[in-house]
């Protein structure tokens, strides 16, 4: 499950990204950051890593480096 939904999220970077204009705060970005979680963590707690950091996503954060730990 975690492969495939890392492939869902290389589709939206080649195919999706590109058309929206880019203006992520964090690095890497929120779509990088989801794969990468889901790929080291499983699709459970990856996932709620990044429901996590999209929720951090918003107008009053500061942005920057986020790894995933």
């Amino acid at each position: 499950m975690a492969k495939l939904i890392a492939k869902v999220l290389d589709f939206y970077k080649m195919f999706i990204s590109p058309i929206i204009p880019h203006h992520c705060k964090y690095y890497p970005t929120c779509s990088v950051y989801t794969k990468q979680a889901i790929l080291k963590y499983g699709v459970w707690k990856g996932g709620i890593m990044s429901t996590w950091r999209i929720l951090r996503c918003n107008p009053f954060s500061k942005g920057g480096y986020d790894p995933v730990k």
